[in-house]
């Protein structure tokens, strides 16, 4: 069994505090919550926030209900809880109203989970985030040699539990194309507000094949023939269903420094591949570059939110085509990073060293790649 960052969650829980576990689905949430089950000593009650009792129960706001349910247990867990409507006012009343006792709950769905318990439990949670994945957890199970000799296999396949750990490229497909069909065409599209299923699927593939460069608001919703709002608003419940994640400009000292502009990367590139259909191998491959800077970008934030450690992300270009694919700000501070797939031989652009002169500058290519997927760069 791989052993995930979180794990054992079991000293991440407060007593009369809720720990909210966000994350796609398929990535290991409940096996976390069943781990900690398995093993914790206090007397606990585990639920699935589809049981239309248990949303009938902490819907309600109803104290004597609500305490009924809880009886002596010391413990309530409850996966997807995103499914209980009103569950945010529930668990406040747990919280607020019963000592001592210890909450955790799960979500597939950052916009309708955080929705629904931001308000409510201000000052009483406590938010994780489980991805796919990382290198760095499976570099604990295997060698960094074994796990860079199956780089290949991370770029098409992603790196979802299931499918990394399925034997066969047939069954890593089908595993992939079932995520898509019930994560993204079920859950995503029940969100709030989107009633275009077709316009949402259209911009994602869109997006699919935009990865590493800069995205138009105005030119995707030419295309989808919809308006900039709907965009934005479907743009924002992708990534708030932990579809894609977004990367802005850093724009601080130079005029000739674009602006205003958005990245879009794919949170699992096996998801990306899916939802084009696209499994050749890498060697014969054109959007390969694409590819790896989609890798190596989601791998850093992973290990930075699975560390703790507090970054802004940025990429940075100006009008004359000069870029830079990452740039983390750290305590005043700049590491910009520039993704290649060959050890092509690339210089800093002189206008951000003269502009940013408290930055290192460093290229990642596959053959040193190792050490960005670690963190051990950050300590230069």
């Amino acid at each position: 069994m791989i052993k995930r960052h979180y794990s054992p969650i079991e000293p991440l829980l407060e007593p009369n505090k809720v720990l909210v576990i966000y994350g796609p689905r398929r990535v290991g949430k409940t096996t976390l919550l069943k781990e900690l089950l398995e093993k914790t000593s206090l007397k606990y009650r585990f639920d699935s926030g589809e049981n239309i009792r248990v949303q009938e129960i902490l819907g309600s706001g109803d104290f004597d209900k609500i305490k009924d349910y809880l009886g002596d247990n010391e413990l309530i867990a409850i996966d997807e809880a995103q499914q209980i409507p009103g569950v945010g006012g529930g668990l406040k009343i747990v919280v607020d109203q019963f000592p001592g006792i210890r909450v955790v709950v799960t979500g597939s769905s950052s916009f309708d989970l955080f929705n629904q318990v931001g308000e409510p439990l201000v000052g009483r949670k406590k938010v994780i985030t489980l991805y796919p994945f990382a290198q760095f957890e499976l570099a604990e199970t295997y060698s960094a040699f074994d796990l860079q000799n199956r780089l290949d296999e991370f770029l098409v396949y992603g790196s979802y539990p299931d499918v990394f750990l399925a034997p066969e490229k047939q069954e890593k497909m089908t595993l992939l194309d079932e995520i898509v069909d019930s994560y993204l065409l079920r859950d995503v599209l029940a969100l709030d507000g989107v009633k275009k299923s077709r316009t949402l699927v259209d911009l994602v593939r869109l997006l699919a094949l935009q990865i590493g460069n800069e995205v138009s608001l105005n030119e995707l919703a030419r295309q989808l023939g919809a308006n900039v709002r709907t965009i934005e608003k479907y743009l924002d419940i992708l990534e708030k269903g932990f579809v894609i994640v977004s990367l802005s400009t850093l724009k601080r000292n130079m005029r000739n420094e674009v602006r205003g502009k958005r990245k879009y990367y794919f949170y699992d590139l096996g998801v990306r591949n899916a939802l084009l259909s696209q499994w050749s191998d890498i060697a014969s491959r054109n959007d390969i570059g694409a590819l790896w800077e989609n890798f190596l970008f989601i791998e850093r934030l992973k290990l930075c939110s699975y560390r703790s450690v507090s970054s802004q992300r940025y990429f940075w270009r100006t009008y004359e085509q000069r870029e830079i694919d990452l740039v983390e700000e750290r305590d005043g501070k700049f590491l910009a990073s520039e993704f290649k797939w060959k050890e092509n031989k690339v210089k800093e652009p002189r206008e951000f060293r003269l502009n940013y002169p408290n930055s290192n500058f460093q290229v990642v290519n596959k053959v040193n790649y190792w050490a960005f997927l670690t963190g051990s760069d950050m300590k230069k």
